[in-house]
């Protein structure tokens, strides 16, 4: 079968995917898994519903499915500091996810929680980063106390965007309980070479996220299966090979699912595409070149 993995590809760890980009419940999200044959999912939403949000009830049927399936979960894609949650914003619903996360991540064998670094709202640069660099290091006290690893996402927030800022903010707090995610599509939307930044941060990087896409003329993003647009996917790899990076590769294609975008459900076609594009990411690394330039 085309794209099937179980136990790593190369050097690295198992490909897996984040599943609500597949479908909105749990049974669509475990079917596109096993037409890969992958057996690991990353967890955000189940059924238009945060993994920190679902009833103990639903949590509890999630579990069982999962066991039922043997599907083991790598990460989990949390709110923490995103998008949605600007800097003026009260730390104490962060704090809340972080703690219901923490009982749920143990439940599930999952270490690894993402998070941002929280969108400015209007303060001056300086202290949008004090209060950043601050606010993560309680998110990671928490953390490490909880026995979760968070991990930046180069996305939205002070230090999405710059590795330098990525590199501060590892400097800053200073704990194991802070590593980086590394998102390969996230150069194109946001205006910056991905590879180029990855160069710098790679031997810090804790999880991965697979994606790619094209900026159209009017400056808008569209995103494409991995290896057919403009994000340097396959650069990307070779570099985090060369670094010595064994972790998973998690597909977050965009194709039908970008919640920053508001769209938030997966519709009919949504599993089809998942499954193509996580054929189109083992395609490309069966077939990249390990003596390539990166």
């Amino acid at each position: 079968m085309p794209g099937q993995n179980t136990a790593g590809h190369g050097p690295f760890g198992p490909l897996t995917g984040i599943g609500d980009e597949a479908a909105p419940g749990a049974d669509g999200q475990l079917a596109a898994l096993r037409r890969l044959g992958w057996t690991t999912v990353e967890l955000r939403n189940i059924d238009g519903t945060a993994l920190a949000d679902l009833s103990p009830t639903a949590f509890g049927a999630l579990t069982r499915r999962l066991a039922d399936a043997g599907v083991t979960v790598t990460a989990v894609a949390s709110r923490i500091g995103n998008w949605s949650r600007p800097i003026t914003g009260d730390i104490g619903r962060d704090l809340a996810e972080l703690d219901v996360l923490a009982e749920r991540c143990a439940a599930l064998g999952c270490r690894l929680v993402r998070i941002m670094s929280y969108p400015n709202d209007g303060l001056a640069e300086g202290d949008w980063a004090d209060r950043v660099l601050a606010r993560t290091a309680v998110l990671a006290d928490r953390a490490e106390r909880a026995g979760l690893v968070l991990v930046h996402e180069n996305c939205a927030g002070w230090a999405g965007d710059r590795a330098d800022r990525a590199l501060r903010l590892l400097r800053a707090v200073d704990s194991p309980a802070l590593r980086l995610l590394f998102d390969t599509g996230n150069g194109v939307p946001y205006g910056y070479d991905a590879p180029a930044m990855l160069r710098d941060l790679a031997p810090h990087v804790a999880h991965v996220h697979i994606k790619d896409a094209v900026r159209l003329p009017d400056g808008s993003t569209a995103y494409t299966l991995p290896g057919e647009g403009e994000a340097g996917v396959a650069r990307c790899l070779r570099i985090l090979a060369d670094h010595g990076y064994t972790g998973a590769l998690s597909l977050e294609p965009h194709l039908c699912v970008r919640p920053h975008e508001g769209l938030n459900r997966a519709g009919a076609d949504a599993a089809d595409l998942f499954v193509r594009a996580g054929q189109a990411l083992a395609a490309l690394l069966d077939h990249a070149s390990p003596d390539g330039p990166a």
